[in-house]
């Protein structure tokens, strides 16, 4: 239903068939990382694991560390290390979530997904819009909603 494949940055998630709002994507199932700061993460893991807590980082073993960013993403995070799509998906699509739905840090980006509502930088939580933030209810690491 999945596969990895390359596009204009690298590599990428490609849908290999339609696949219906929720269905899983892939898991961030790898070694968990502390630091004070993403920035001290290592290479490897420095632009790939997720953030599940102050602190904490999450990498996968699997290809969800090839899930590219998009600040019109057709995919999100569920359950803490889950990523599902969160609208129907088309044959040949990219598969894409934004990376802020998991990270508040020092770690930054600078993007160029093309949307047209792209917001340039990636990398916090805290900077996301508040209509981004209600457009992605359900969809955001349970670590960054306060209750």
């Amino acid at each position: 239903m999945i596969k990895v494949d390359m596009n204009e940055f690298g590599k990428c998630l490609i849908a290999t068939a339609n696949l219906k709002k929720g269905t899983t994507v892939a898991s961030f199932d790898g070694l968990i990382l502390k630091a004070q700061k993403a920035s001290e993460l290592p290479v490897g893991s420095k632009n790939h694991a997720i953030q599940f807590a102050e602190n904490k980082w999450r990498d996968s073993y699997g290809i969800a560390r090839y899930a590219n960013h998009s600040c019109n993403p057709n995919c999100g995070i569920k359950d803490m290390f889950i990523l599902i799509t969160m609208r129907n998906v088309v044959y040949g699509e990219e598969l894409t979530w934004d990376y802020d739905m998991t990270e508040n840090s020092d770690w930054r980006m600078e993007c160029r997904c093309g949307a047209l509502n792209c917001r340039k930088t990636v990398g916090a939580f805290s900077l996301l819009p508040l209509l981004k933030i209600k457009e992605y209810e359900g969809y955001i690491s349970p670590w960054l909603i306060k209750t």
